[in-house]
């Protein structure tokens, strides 16, 4: 996965435990595409602290999924769910019953709810 979506994603999971001023320079760094000059006008600060700050944001927010493991869980069962669902539409194009067929769609709807 490329590092700028890693990081994007995992400040979805952690950017909470970030302070506001961490978060919203993250936010705008990897979310938004603003350069460290843009940020630091835009912020009032260094182009050298925003650099440190992003620096160090990005250092916790890994430790932070070393430990947790919430992306990892995340992404795993996105894949799980995708196998399942496939699973499910193949069973259903293969079905002649429409009570089965019916049922298969509800448990889908449901997977996708989910």
């Amino acid at each position: 996965m490329d590092e700028r979506i890693e990081i994007s994603m995992l400040l979805d999971f952690y950017g909470s435990m970030l302070t506001d001023k961490q978060r919203d320079i993250m936010y705008l760094y990897y979310n938004e595409d603003f350069s460290l000059a843009e940020i630091s006008e835009h912020t009032n600060t260094s182009r050298q602290a925003i650099f440190d700050i992003v620096k160090r944001c990005n250092k916790i927010l890994i430790e932070y999924e070393d430990k947790l493991k919430l992306l990892e869980k995340f992404m795993k069962l996105t894949k799980t769910k995708e196998l399942i669902l496939n699973k499910l539409n193949e069973i259903d194009s293969s079905c002649d019953n429409i009570k089965i067929s019916n049922s298969i769609n509800e448990i889908i709807n449901e997977i996708n709810n989910i």
